[in-house]
């Protein structure tokens, strides 16, 4: 019997979960996340389809079924948003998202009546709050992460803003995707089920491009234009929330507006502050020392907790408390400064300017090879890379730095890869 459970489908899924960067460690919680989210049958196909995109011929392929059943098992898939269908030059091509961003998070950006979203919150709160072993895949292992903080753009001052490029503005995002979509917060959404949540806006969680266009397809978020996506970022400026998003220059797929109390990004960020588990924006907060008044609203806002009150070791008034920033978990985004009504704080340069990959796919390369993982974009036993998608990985790879391109050869030990790498 424990022969059988060891290799039941859902430990299967497990294991083809595992093949993501990021990872999703097993668990007795995770396989009851499953279980709810897949049943038997989907969670034994789910586990044989490849890391990089697929069509339904190579679907079908794999589980040895026809294409119209094939057909239909995808699209119920990607209708629960456990599966991204991507229709281009009526083409649909599908992918499976990683647990985050992807759907865990989809699971709960919408009321839904199909599955337990209260039995479902308890369990992402064991597995990814209370255990260590996912949040920590997800925002510690590795330099390089999934999500990145935006800067906060009211908070910019005319020179700052002449050295903030398009990619590190919410706002560009939402100006150039090709569709944006708004959702429930998954976050606080769950600690709603949980009785734990805060007051901020909701339905304020935004996607975009390719993401965000399946999401709009099935429901599980609603269309709005660039005037209502801007109002919305405005919403989440007014209320103080951090932007932070997808760790990548082009086509952005998500944007969340996060709390400091609900949010799973901001949680890890503090309680793996020494590990900087969040790419930051590339300014620092910087306190007028001299003239802070010790007012607090600054560590009311951060999200982080960056920011603390000390004594300003003033003789003569010896109770008088200043603010002091830890740079070293500082996120950059700029909130204090606005909380500041008496411009005693303004944001600086970084000495270092922070990295962001330019796509999606060299991320993924970077991070696979930071984590041992590269040979399984490559070496995947469902079926083989096509030249092209395999000339796009190598062509992420050469881009490396020297130190990276030698692990990436000593991961995928082949003859091949290294003539091509060197």
């Amino acid at each position: 019997m424990a022969h059988q459970h060891n290799h039941s489908a859902y430990n299967r899924l497990v294991e083809r979960l595992n093949r993501f960067p990021q990872g999703a460690p097993p668990s007795e919680h995770l396989n009851k996340i499953l279980k709810i989210l897949f049943s038997e049958q989907e969670a034994n196909l789910v586990s044989l389809i490849p890391i990089r995109p697929f069509t339904t011929e190579k679907a079908a392929k794999i589980w040895k079924m026809n294409i119209t059943e094939t057909k239909k098992v995808l699209n119920k898939l990607a209708s629960r948003a456990l599966l991204v269908d991507i229709k281009r030059n009526g083409k649909t091509t599908y992918v499976l998202p990683p647990p985050m961003a992807g759907f865990f998070e989809f699971s709960l950006m919408r009321i839904r009546d199909d599955i337990d979203q209260k039995a479902l919150s308890e369990l992402f709160y064991e597995y990814i709050t209370k255990e260590d072993d996912f949040i920590k895949s997800l925002f510690v292992d590795g330099d390089t992460h999934l999500g990145r903080t935006f800067i906060n753009e009211p908070a910019l001052s005319d020179d700052n803003a002449l050295h903030v490029l398009d990619y590190e503005r919410a706002t560009n995002v939402i100006e150039t995707a090709s569709k944006m979509g708004v959702s429930m917060c998954y976050c606080r959404h769950k600690k709603e089920h949980l009785g734990t949540n805060c007051d901020a806006p909701m339905d304020i969680c935004m996607t975009f491009n390719t993401t965000g266009e399946s999401l709009i397809r099935h429901g599980h978020a609603r269309e709005v234009d660039k005037i209502e996506g801007m109002d919305l970022l405005q919403q989440a400026y007014d209320s103080n929330l951090v932007q932070f998003g997808e760790n990548v220059q082009k086509r952005v797929n998500f944007i969340c507006n996060c709390c400091g109390c609900c949010c799973e990004a901001m949680i890890a960020a503090r309680r793996f502050a020494v590990m900087n588990p969040i790419h930051t924006t590339n300014f620092l907060s910087m306190v007028d020392q001299d003239d802070c008044n010790g007012c607090g609203k600054c560590v009311n806002v951060c999200p982080v907790e960056a920011m603390t009150l000390v004594s300003a070791n003033d003789p003569n008034k010896p109770k008088r408390k200043k603010a002091n920033l830890n740079e070293d978990i500082c996120l950059g985004c700029g909130l204090c400064v606005n909380a500041c009504d008496k411009d005693y704080i303004t944001l600086k340069p970084r000495d270092k300017r922070v990295i962001t990959p330019i796509t999606g796919a060299q991320r993924a390369v970077v991070m696979a090879i930071e984590r041992g993982k590269l040979q399984n974009f490559i070496f995947e036993n469902r079926l083989l890379w096509s030249h092209r998608a395999l000339s796009t990985l190598f062509g992420a790879i050469l881009k490396l730095p020297p130190v990276k391109r030698t692990l990436a050869k000593q991961q995928l030990k082949s003859a091949y890869a290294e003539k091509v790498i060197n």
